[in-house]
């Protein structure tokens, strides 16, 4: 039932719902590494396999009008959700001595496409 919902919600637009819903959705109550906690993190990226391949299939299935002045920019979620990824990898199988990455999501996945310039005009008014 979950999958379903993601689903409608990615072919609706809605992929951010998903990531916010994936992320709101662990425990922050184990403050320890347990072993249910590495179970909850594998299961997320489960999910964020599902979720990518949803958002993969959304972006290959949505036709680009022209003239359109907004999009979704799948192509910077895409890149967000393989930051999440790594990010949860990382924790589970940390390096030692390496520092953290400090770098944040990019978020804004609305995009404005530029306005086309207005075709020239002569001195007597005629293109």
């Amino acid at each position: 039932m979950v999958a379903s919902t993601w689903l409608r919600a990615a072919h609706r637009g809605v992929p951010t719902f998903l990531v916010t819903a994936l992320l709101m959705g662990q425990s922050p109550m184990a403050v320890a590494e347990s072993p249910a906690q590495r179970q909850e993190l594998a299961g997320a990226l489960r999910q964020l396999d599902a979720l990518e391949r949803t958002v993969t299939d959304s972006a290959a299935h949505t036709a680009v009008i022209p003239g359109e002045r907004y999009h979704f920019d799948y192509p910077r979620l895409l890149a967000d959700l393989a930051r999440v990824r790594a990010g949860i990898q990382a924790h589970l199988t940390p390096s030692r001595a390496q520092p953290r990455d400090p770098s944040e999501l990019a978020g804004d996945y609305r995009t404005e496409r530029p306005a086309e310039p207005l075709p020239a005009t002569t001195a007597e008014g005629k293109p």
